[in-house]
């Protein structure tokens, strides 16, 4: 009786293996067997969105302070973006391949509206000396920029006018306002046009 009790508290502490599931469960037809009984990991998609900075603001003077300065950083990418002749960045009146075009014209040769304002500012010195020689140069000099000026605006907006109708002859802008955006620009120091010049004085347009 003794050794009976045993054989069957051995049979209990040693439960027969599971099933393998797996191998002798029969599966379904079609059954498609997934990555995981495949053996197969898939790896982590990689976040591409933009870094938020952890570091939230203490305060509301904080925040502000976080503002403040990444509206100085949007300003000064914006300014930078428009001297470089970005259109995301350009006003409305610098847009466009035409407003590009009539720029590269204008930066592409010497105007003389680039010196008006330099002899203008001597024909100014000049007529406050009480010289009448100087006074009559002054007064000549200023005659011969103003119309050295009015003939070069002239040749300028021609120019435009015929560069503009070969490039674009479907174009929606209007030539005079072309015309002008151009003698605008010859009026204006090189180093001082917004947009920047991103062409050298004498290239072939």
């Amino acid at each position: 009786m003794s050794s009976l009790f045993r054989r069957k508290s051995a049979d209990v502490a040693t439960p027969a293996p599971a099933e393998e599931v797996t191998e002798s469960t029969p599966r379904p037809k079609g059954y498609t067997p997934s990555k995981r009984e495949l053996g197969q990991v898939t790896p982590k998609r990689q976040s591409t969105g933009r870094k938020v900075n952890a570091e939230a603001p203490a305060n509301r003077r904080e925040a502000m302070k976080q503002m403040r300065e990444r509206q100085r950083q949007e300003r000064a990418e914006a300014s930078e973006g428009m001297r470089a002749g970005d259109e995301r960045f350009l006003l409305a009146r610098d847009r466009g391949p035409e407003r590009k075009l009539v720029r590269d014209l204008i930066d592409s040769r010497r105007t003389v509206g680039t010196w008006f304002f330099g002899g203008a500012l001597i024909v100014l010195i000049g007529s406050t000396v009480r010289e009448p020689v100087i006074q009559l140069a002054s007064n000549l000099l200023w005659a011969l920029l103003a119309l050295a000026v009015i003939v070069d605006s002239v040749l300028i907006a021609r120019k435009i006018k015929r560069t503009v109708r070969e490039r674009f002859p479907k174009t929606g802008q209007r030539i005079g306002s072309l015309q002008l955006y151009g003698v605008m620009r010859g009026l204006t120091f090189r180093r001082m046009r917004v947009p920047k010049p991103q062409v050298e004085l004498g290239d072939k347009i």
